[in-house]
């Protein structure tokens, strides 16, 4: 009877300790990408605030009573946010003594009659009939004529505020229509902010990496996928002994005002780029004894590659050696993989 029972043990262990499946023998799931060739880029990161290239205060000139323009575009009168062509008129200050002191249609009379006395005195002078000395007196009043017919425009053109430039309207001080204003009030903010100006304080460690003329990709936290196109136009020419830091300034294209001045932007200042390279997401990366390990398929099992790898960046970075072109690379599932473990391909 003990024989039987002792068999009987001895039967059951041999099945495998009561029928448990330990599972050391699944293949592990996984999701492989078939290797390319690509590009990549190095960035040299830094943050900044976004200013207006073009930016000006208008400020009355002369005195006299105000008078906002319309906004033809909108049937209303100009209001914060418009947008105004370059020498577009805005804002009219009247002053009726300025206009009748200028007396611009007498002063225009002037010069067309003494345009036609030098004319005159040209032909006479040619044939004979007046000294050099007349012909000279005519031409100087032709010019007298003409300052005092060009002043007269330019004091008038004063009372009226015109852009400068294609533009925003940013500031508008509210005046009562038909206020008088005093010469030197401020009446009009205007910028143009489809280029914008970034300053940057790099970190005195990339000084000899930074160029003028580097790319640089320009983002905001509000629009992280949206990404403006910026170019270096200055560099600081020393390293700041207290910051440790040098300064360059960006033009940045917002030709579809994504960004608007006083944003807070970070910016990706391309220093490397390669082409026509092995490059691989960083984080499937593991630190191992022999270096950085990473995993391939190969015949339904995993295959321990050690790699040596070049430039990179936030997600991604540059394999020199290690790795092939069309091989299957285990970018899921890597974590608890060792050499030559089965695994199941889930794409």
């Amino acid at each position: 009877m003990k024989k039987i029972i002792i068999a009987t043990a001895l039967l059951i262990s041999s099945c495998g300790g009561g029928g448990v499946d330990t599972g050391a023998d699944l293949p592990a799931p996984v999701s492989i990408k078939d290797i390319k060739f690509s590009s990549i880029q190095e960035f040299v990161e830094a943050t900044g605030t976004v200013t207006p290239m073009k930016k000006t205060t208008l400020k009355s000139k002369n005195s006299g009573y105000y008078q906002l323009m319309e906004n033809s575009d909108a049937g209303r009168p100009f209001t914060l946010g418009d947008r105004v062509t370059r020498d577009e008129m805005i804002i009219r200050l009247e002053n009726p003594e300025l206009e009748n002191n200028v007396m611009l249609d007498s002063k225009k009379l002037e010069l067309e009659t003494s345009e036609l006395e030098y004319k005159n005195q040209k032909a006479l002078y040619e044939k004979g009939g007046v000294t050099y000395r007349e012909l000279i007196n005519a031409e100087k009043a032709m010019i007298n004529a003409r300052y005092n017919y060009q002043n007269a425009r330019i004091q008038l053109a004063n009372l009226e505020i015109r852009a400068p430039f294609e533009g925003e309207i940013a500031e508008l001080p509210y005046y009562t229509p038909g206020t008088e204003i005093e010469a030197g009030r401020e009446l009009v903010t205007l910028m143009n902010y489809r280029t914008l100006r970034l300053e940057l304080n790099i970190p005195g460690a990339e000084f000899n990496r930074i160029e003028v003329g580097q790319e640089a990709g320009i983002t905001h936290y509000l629009n992280p996928d949206d990404t403006l196109s910026g170019v270096i136009t200055e560099k600081g020419p020393v390293v700041d002994s207290e910051t440790r830091s040098f300064k360059v300034n960006l033009r940045v294209e917002n030709s579809d005002l994504l960004i608007k001045p006083g944003m807070f932007v970070k910016a990706s200042i391309t220093v490397l780029r390669r082409d026509s390279t092995i490059v691989i997401p960083r984080d499937i990366i593991l630190m191992k004894d022999r270096g950085k390990t990473v995993y391939v398929v190969e015949k339904g099992a995993a295959r321990e590659r050690v790699i040596e790898t070049g430039i990179q960046n936030a997600d991604s970075i540059e394999v020199l050696s290690g790795l092939k072109e069309n091989e299957r690379l285990v970018v899921k599932g890597f974590e608890t993989l060792k050499n030559r473990s089965k695994v199941k391909v889930l794409r």
